[in-house]
């Protein structure tokens, strides 16, 4: 009986944990939602928007075969990173995207070269992590407000900032370990 007991609890205890994990992502995400210089209109727009060009990237043959094509999305702004290895597929890239519901405007940051080894994409993700926290732990920036995107050690710096905060965070960017140069795709307010 004291067996049983003592595994249902075990079971509870594990299914609550979980639930706790989910209440606290939750939060989190909710707490970024509030703290957004954008609508919420414009947080779900930039989430379909993405979705959007992915597909309409992964549909079109010339820029799914031999590319690494990246689409993030910021208040209509819609940046593409990642590499091909010909000017005419870059250019398609920026066509096919341009046409979707939703973006106002398309940087073209797709570099012509070979696709990143998965070794590159990890540390592009730690350098991303160690800019974000920088920019997090600043008091002359709001850094709930910046999108982070690291490729191949290059920083895209997204957001709505004044031109202050943006001055700031290139400026934290650029001295955090491994980057080897940061781009501005902000909008300034």
């Amino acid at each position: 009986m004291n067996r049983t007991k003592l595994l249902t609890a075990c079971v509870l205890l594990a299914l609550l944990q979980g639930c706790a994990a989910a209440v606290v992502a939750g939060g989190a995400t909710a707490v970024t939602s509030a703290n957004d210089r954008r609508t919420l209109g414009a947080q779900i727009d930039d989430k379909n928007v993405v979705l959007k060009a992915q597909r309409a990237l992964a549909d079109n043959a010339a820029t799914a075969n031999d590319s690494n094509i990246n689409a993030t999305s910021y208040n209509g702004v819609l940046l593409l990173t990642g590499q091909t290895d010909s000017e005419q597929t870059k250019q398609q890239a920026a066509a096919i995207v341009k046409t979707i519901a939703g973006v106002r405007s398309v940087q073209n940051q797709i570099r012509l070269s070979s696709n990143t080894s998965m070794t590159t994409r990890t540390r592009d993700g730690w350098i991303s992590t160690k800019v974000k926290t920088q920019l997090l732990a600043d008091k002359q920036v709001s850094g709930l407000n910046i999108k982070v995107v690291t490729e191949n050690a290059e920083v895209f710096l997204m957001g709505i900032v004044s031109e202050q905060e943006a001055n700031v965070a290139v400026n934290i960017a650029r001295h955090v370990d491994g980057v080897s140069r940061v781009i501005k795709a902000f909008e300034i307010r």
